[in-house]
């Protein structure tokens, strides 16, 4: 998967396209999912060209790394799950689920989430 300027979280990030913003600084903007997958289901990314985590972590700088973390602490607390918890999700790639080419990390809660991942496939351990 190779950075689409045209995917459409580089879009909202242009105002090309509105989000109902949670949070913005120098680092990121978060903003409220419009297909939720949970009561609660935000979107932090980071304001940059980063396709995945592995390129934002290689090409980002160091303060853009740390206000990413920060960010979605701030984050978490500012849409109330802190308190009862929540999952982050951040999808990598085609067997990793991603759909938009722009590196992301959901935050879902507001309720029981169930098991992290569906028991659809089987493990072969040696």
């Amino acid at each position: 998967m190779t950075y689409d300027p045209s995917n459409i979280f580089a879009r909202i990030l242009r105002g090309e396209i509105p989000c109902k913003t949670i949070y913005e600084d120098d680092f990121v903007l978060a903003f409220y999912d419009i297909h939720p997958a949970a009561p609660v289901h935000a979107l932090v990314i980071p304001k940059g060209s980063y396709e995945n985590h592995a390129a934002f972590v290689a090409g980002a700088s160091d303060a853009a790394i740390a206000g990413f973390a920060r960010a979605i602490g701030k984050v978490a607390a500012m849409v109330g799950v802190t308190e009862g918890g929540y999952r982050l999700i951040a999808n990598s790639g085609a067997n990793g689920g991603q759909e938009v080419p722009h590196y992301h990390v959901h935050i879902l809660g507001g309720g029981s989430l169930g098991p992290m991942v569906a028991k659809t496939f089987s493990l072969h351990l040696n």
